[in-house]
């Protein structure tokens, strides 16, 4: 296993699983791996097998992240769908799904459409997730909205007292303590009021309240902490109207693309960008040509990656010392 670091970029020429253990918790990873196309040597023949193929990275990632990662899952339509399930059963919870569309010019020379038997397809998905925050009470493991109300219940005071302990007319109760589908997460200011009122006014048997180590209530900024961070760019849909790479960023070698599904460094800096901050850790565990490691870089994120090619991964280096 050879290993490089540059500057704040560490990666390995690996499969991804051998070094997730090395690898500091994410606040985002993307992912671009196995589609299910026949598309490199080891990409499965067809969307068939992708679950079972991605659950045990699923598995370590889910190990690793916390409520402030996000995951971008690149695919096909019907990979997505197939491997959406297996997100779900540890924990990510499915936020948008973005689609690149690469235009028309995709097209030429690479459908024959007198044979085909299909609209000729353009587009792949990049599906944001999430990672829902779980917080275990006596070994019953709840999500946020029903620990929320849970602890509050503890104090023996009344749903309504939320809203003075909010200072608000009726918001807290009818949204950060309700049951249906309108529940909303108490921003970091409001859980902090709510958390003291209850430790102030509370049943003085059961305190402390809203504490996950039953010393302390948690903290104000360890809440913010339990949400995933998200900057919304200007003028920017779930459509990305992005062309397919041509000129000096696709890389080739004897004028063929050494890799068919090389991203635009626009579109991999605009995930980055969307769901992190200078010197969060960003993580990708199918590096290929290592966009995400040159974007991290530009962007002063840290990155670990991991690719099992050795010549791509060769190429990939030289490509981020040649971007610094």
């Amino acid at each position: 296993m050879e290993q490089t670091d540059i500057n704040n970029i560490h990666l390995y020429c690996s499969d991804a699983m051998e070094v997730y253990d090395k690898w500091k918790s994410p606040v985002a990873i993307i992912c671009d791996g196995p589609y299910g196309v026949n598309g490199f040597p080891g990409d499965l023949v067809s969307y068939n097998g992708l679950a079972e193929w991605y659950e045990p990275h699923i598995k370590k990632w889910s190990e690793f992240s916390t409520p402030l990662t996000t995951l971008w899952f690149w695919c096909t339509e019907v990979g997505w769908a197939t491997v959406h399930p297996v997100l779900e059963k540890y924990g990510w919870e499915y936020v948008s799904c973005c689609v690149w569309d690469k235009g028309m010019s995709h097209v030429a020379g690479n459908t024959n459409t007198k044979t085909i038997r299909h609209l000729p397809v353009v587009t792949e998905v990049c599906v944001q997730y999430v990672k829902r925050p779980i917080f275990t009470v006596d070994e019953k493991k709840m999500s946020m909205k029903e620990w929320l109300r849970y602890e509050w219940l503890r104090t023996g005071l009344p749903l309504s007292r939320t809203n003075e302990a909010c200072g608000v007319k009726n918001a807290a109760t009818r949204k950060y303590f309700t049951k249906c589908h309108l529940w909303y997460m108490p921003p970091a200011e409001a859980f902090e009021k709510i958390a003291s009122y209850a430790n102030e006014f509370g049943d003085e048997k059961e305190k402390p309240y809203f504490s996950i180590n039953g010393k302390t209530p948690i903290t104000k900024n360890e809440w913010a902490q339990m949400r995933s961070k998200f900057y919304c760019p200007i003028g920017v849909t779930n459509v990305w109207q992005v062309p397919q790479l041509r000129g000096s960023e696709r890389l080739k070698i004897n004028q063929k693309a050494i890799h068919l599904n090389q991203k635009p460094l626009e579109l991999i800096k605009r995930t980055i960008e969307m769901v992190s901050d200078v010197n969060d850790v960003i993580w990708d565990p199918f590096a290929g040509l290592c966009t995400t490691a040159v974007a991290s870089a530009e962007l002063g994120r840290t990155c670990f990656g991991a690719e099992i090619n050795p010549d791509v991964y060769s190429i990939g280096i030289k490509r981020i010392k040649s971007s610094l």
